[in-house]
C-alpha cells in the first residue's frame, strides 16, 4: 500500500535528499498554457465569460454571479446547531491567534533629528478563494478571512465555486456550508466563481449586465489573492501574479511525521490516512529510526484503510511516489530528512518532542506530541491552515495577518541631520555613477557639500 525508503547509512546532504525524497507531480508549467486563455476570456468579457466557464466547468450557469445577502441568510438559517457551534469556536480560537499577530508601528531614531518609521499598512482590497471541489471547505473561510480581518482590511470578498448539486434557493451558489461560514464572519461579498476564472475575476473585475435584471453588480479588482487550490487555481495565480499579489502557490497537501519507538502505531496510521483523504495526490510520508514501528503502521493502514470512507482516494495516495516510509539510522537523521523534505504540516511523536520540536527550521507548521495531530491545525487548534507545500516551507511561511499587511518606511530627517550625513550621500552617489542623487542632498546647501561634523550619532 505505501513503499518505503531506506535512507539508513546514506549521506545527509541536503541536496541528495532533495533528491530522493518523494514529491506529488504537480507541473503548473504545463497547466499554465491552458490557464491562459480562460484569464484572457475573462479580462476581454468579464460577467459573460465568467458564466460560460462555470457551465463549462462546473455543470451549472449562474445567474447572479454574486450571493444575494438573502442567500448567506438562509445558509445560516439551516445552518445544523452543532456545526454552528464547531464554527464558531474555531473562529473564536483563531481570533485569539491571529490577534496577537498584528504589528505594531516602530520608530527608530537614528540621530537627533533623523528618525525612521516602519508603519504597517493593511492592503486595500483582497479576495479570498475557498475550493469547493472534492470536498466542501468551510474551515478555509475562517482561515482566509479571520487574519484579513484583524490585519484590518476594510474590502474583502470570498468566491467559491458554484455547485450543481445545489436545489432550492442555493441552485447555482456554493456549497450552503461555505456560505454559513461567510455569514458567521460578517463577510457580504461572496461570488459563485471559482477555479483560474475565479483569480481572473479578482485581477480584472467586472461588471456585471446580465443577472436577473436587477441593478447591475460590480466586482472591484482586488490587490491580493489567498487561499489554497487545484491546480488550474494554482496557475492562475502564476500567470497573474504582478497584476496581483499571492500568498503562495499551494499544491497537493502533505503530511511528515517524525517518530521513534516511542509512538503508537495506531495514531501514525490515522494520521497519515487523514490527510491522504484530501486528494489522490496527497503525499503522507513517515520518517523513523525504528522498523518495528514502520511495521506496525503497515499493518495499521491494512486494517485502517479499507474501513475510512474514501478508502479509494486514500489508497491511491498512499501508493502514489509522492507518499513513503522512510527509513533513517537515527532521530537527528531523520531531522536532517525532515528539513530537507519541508513539509506543509509536521508531527514530532518522538521522546521530547517539544525538544525535537524545536531543532525543525522547515516546516509550514509543527504538531508537538501524541495529542497534536494535524486535524486538529485543520479546524480548531487556533493556527492557520493555509500553509507552503511542495518544499516551499524552506522559503514561505503560512497564511497570517502579516500576509495582509505592507511595511512602509517614513523618513523624516531634518537640516542638521540632513547636512551631517551629507557627504557620505554623496560618497556613496558617486561610486555608483549618479550624481544627480548627490545633487539632490547638496542642491539643500546651496549645492556646495557639506564638511563633515563631529556630532555624535544618537
Amino acid at each position: 500500500m505505501i513503499s518505503r525508503l531506506d535512507l539508513r547509512g546514506r549521506p545527509l546532504e541536503v541536496r541528495a535528499l532533495r533528491k530522493a525524497l518523494p514529491r506529488a507531480a504537480f507541473d503548473v508549467e504545463a497547466a499554465l498554457e491552458q490557464v491562459r486563455p480562460i484569464v484572457e476570456d475573462v479580462r476581454l468579457r468579464g460577467a459573460t465569460a465568467l458564466r460560460d466557464l462555470s457551465e463549462r466547468f462546473d455543470g451549472v450557469r449562474p445567474t447572479r454571479l454574486r450571493v444575494p445577502a438573502e442567500v448567506l441568510q438562509a445558509a445560516l438559517d439551516q445552518l445544523d446547531p452543532a456545526l454552528r457551534a464547531a464554527l464558531e469556536e474555531s473562529i473564536r480560537r483563531a481570533r485569539l491567534v491571529h490577534a496577537d499577530q498584528r504589528r505594531t508601528d516602530t520608530t527608530t531614531q537614528v540621530v537627533v533629528g533623523g528618525t525612521v518609521t516602519e508603519r504597517w499598512v493593511p492592503v486595500d482590497r483582497v479576495g479570498l478563494y475557498v475550493p469547493g471541489g472534492i470536498a466542501v471547505y468551510p474551515s478555509s473561510v475562517v482561515m482566509n478571512v479571520v487574519p484579513a480581518q484583524l490585519a484590518g482590511v476594510t474590502s474583502l470578498a470570498v468566491t467559491s465555486p458554484p455547485q450543481k448539486e445545489n436545489v432550492g434557493v442555493f441552485t447555482g451558489y456554493p456549497n450552503p456550508t461555505i456560505l454559513a461560514a461567510c455569514a458567521l464572519l460578517g463577510v457580504d461579498e461572496v461570488y459563485a466563481v471559482g477555479g483560474a476564472q475565479a483569480v481572473a475575476m479578482f485581477a480584472y473585475g467586472f461588471d456585471d449586465e446580465e443577472g436577473d435584471g436587477q441593478t447591475p453588480v460590480v466586482c472591484e479588482p482586488v490587490s491580493l489573492v489567498t487561499g489554497p487550490g487545484n491546480i488550474w487555481v494554482v496557475a492562475a495565480k502564476r500567470l497573474l501574479k504582478g497584476l496581483i499579489g499571492i500568498d503562495a502557490e499551494a499544491g497537493p497537501t502533505e503530511i511528515a511525521v517524525l517518530a521513534d519507538d516511542s509512538a503508537d502505531p495506531e495514531h501514525v496510521a490515522a494520521d497519515l490516512i487523514s490527510q491522504a483523504e484530501h486528494d489522490p495526490l496527497a503525499a503522507a510520508v513517515l520518517v523513523t529510526d525504528s522498523e518495528p514501528l514502520a511495521d506496525a503502521v503497515e499493518v495499521a493502514l491494512a486494517r485502517r484503510v479499507p474501513q475510512t470512507k474514501h478508502s479509494e482516494r486514500v489508497t491511491t495516495a498512499l501508493a502514489g511516489a509522492q507518499s513513503r516510509i522512510v527509513l533513517v539510522d537515527d532521530v537527528t537523521a531523520g531531522l536532517a530528512v525532515c528539513n530537507a523534505y519541508a513539509a506543509e504540516h509536521l508531527e514530532i511523536q518522538t521522546r521530547d518532542a517539544a525538544s525535537v520540536a524545536s531543532r525543525i527550521r522547515n516546516a509550514g507548521a509543527v504538531f508537538v506530541g501524541a495529542f497534536a495531530p494535524v486535524s486538529l491545525g485543520d479546524y480548531a487548534a487556533g493556527s492557520n491552515h493555509v500553509l507552503p507545500t511542495a518544499g516551499c516551507a524552506c522559503h514561505s511561511s503560512g497564511l497570517s495577518v502579516q500576509s495582509f499587511l505592507r511595511g512602509i518606511h517614513v523618513v523624516t530627517y531634518d537640516e542638521p541631520a540632513l547636512r551631517d550625513v551629507a557627504h557620505h550621500v554623496v560618497t556613496l552617489a558617486e561610486s555608483e555613477d549618479l550624481p544627480a542623487h548627490g545633487e539632490a542632498v547638496t542642491a539643500r546647501f546651496g549645492d556646495a557639500v557639506p564638511r563633515a561634523t563631529d556630532s555624535a550619532v544618537s
